[in-house]
């Protein structure tokens, strides 16, 4: 066990050393922000990039907990699908930082209409399961931590697949955005 700043014991999933970690690591954030000389434009220019990444590692969390549960390795699948959530929250302060101060880039208007239609079917129906997915995320989680197995894996067997397809479509977005038609 951890010990908080109050010298009282807390387990490594507490609220407390939950919100240890996460001021260490804004603390960090600042400290690289100003040792770049208060210039956090040079280090959103590489988000996007990092914004991918991180959405093809939610992805391949999510298929490994899918597996390690069809396994029935229950623990193994918890820490996997926990270190997941982790992996969505920080994919989403990375991206509010980027679209902070940057804005959004749009999508080449010389392209084939095909093609343009893709991508924005693809865009809308991420972003409006996107707004979805963290809900569900804290629902599925609360009843597997709190022992609800039978919410948990119905709640679950939605949640799935509408996250596996937001953490997919995060990074084929990516991918039309920054790479096809640059």
């Amino acid at each position: 066990m951890e010990r908080c700043w109050s010298d009282r014991p807390v387990s490594p999933g507490s609220r407390q050393t939950v919100g240890r970690r996460a001021s260490l690591i804004l603390c960090k954030l600042r400290h690289t922000i100003q040792q770049n000389g208060g210039k956090l434009k040079d280090l959103t220019d590489y988000l996007p990039h990092v914004n991918a990444s991180l959405n093809a590692l939610a992805t391949g969390l999510l298929l490994l907990g899918y597996w390690l549960i069809k396994k029935k390795r229950e623990r193994a699948h918890k820490w996997i699908m926990l270190s997941c959530f982790g992996v969505s929250v920080l994919f989403l302060i990375c991206y509010v930082v980027y679209h902070a101060y940057e804005g959004s880039k749009r999508f080449p208007t010389d392209v084939l209409p095909a093609v343009k239609f893709f991508y924005y079917l693809i865009l809308a129906s991420h972003v409006v399961l996107a707004a979805v997915v963290p809900f569900l995320a804290l629902a599925v989680i609360y009843f597997g931590l709190t022992g609800s197995r039978a919410r948990h894996t119905r709640l679950a067997r939605w949640a799935f697949p509408i996250w596996l397809y937001v953490s997919l479509t995060g990074v084929v977005v990516y991918f039309m955005l920054y790479h096809m038609y640059v």
